[in-house]
């Protein structure tokens, strides 16, 4: 049993503790899977757009830089060859699609293996709840200091999309927000600490459920 104590939004103890299944999430971490699920996210955050040209796209004639015998030098061919200076490249770089997926289970075992890898590590607090009135980025450095995570990089999980958060965490270097539905494996193992609210917490908890009793279910 994984028992978390939880903190208010002032970073606070408040005496309650928050406690959960492991087996809920992953039976065992898989850092192979890991892997594999942050490469796929990085490879396909990648834009492909490079481009350089080949020898017949620089500009320039294709005849001969001088005749070819009684010279006494080496033959030369058109000066878009690509041993001389501004010619064009023997093997081009063209446009490239790096997207590519790995299959839909995969990548949801390895979000909860991630997660369950930040509670194994003691790297993660629970908050009753973080809401703002207006955007304010004093208040998430205040929350920062008081749990002594300033300076490391953290992943807020909230369980909505709250514009006031947010805008409150955009500035910190290093500091992300996510709603629940938006966590992933990469998006979790890029930041050190994850700060989660209950509410989020129980999102992401029940998504592992449905996830672990569906390939249950295909399996049998």
């Amino acid at each position: 049993m994984i028992s978390v104590p939880v903190h208010n939004q002032q970073g606070q103890a408040t005496g309650e503790v928050y406690q959960f299944d492991p087996a809920e999430l992953a039976d065992r971490i898989s850092k192979q899977l890991l892997h594999d699920a942050v490469v796929m996210y990085q490879a396909n955050l990648r834009l492909g757009t490079f481009k350089t040209k080949s020898r017949a796209e620089v500009a320039g004639s294709s005849k001969k830089m001088f005749k070819q015998k009684g010279t006494g030098n080496a033959r030369m061919g058109q000066k878009r060859s690509p041993v001389r200076v501004g010619g064009g490249h023997c093997f081009a770089k063209r446009p490239r699609d790096f997207h590519y997926r790995l299959p839909r289970k995969a990548l949801q075992t390895a979000t909860r293996m991630a997660l369950l890898s930040k509670f194994q590590d003691n790297e993660v607090v629970v908050l009753d709840s973080l809401a703002f009135d207006a955007p304010k980025t004093k208040l998430v450095a205040n929350l920062l200091k008081t749990l002594g995570l300033t300076g490391q990089s953290c992943l807020f999980a909230i369980e909505k999309h709250d514009p006031q958060v947010w805008k409150s965490a955009r500035n910190i270097p290093r500091v992300s927000v996510s709603p629940a539905a938006g966590v992933n494996a990469y998006s979790l193992l890029l930041r050190k600490r994850l700060v989660v609210t209950k509410a989020a917490l129980d999102a992401l908890r029940t998504r592992s459920y449905t996830a672990v009793a569906d390939t249950e279910a295909t399996a049998s």
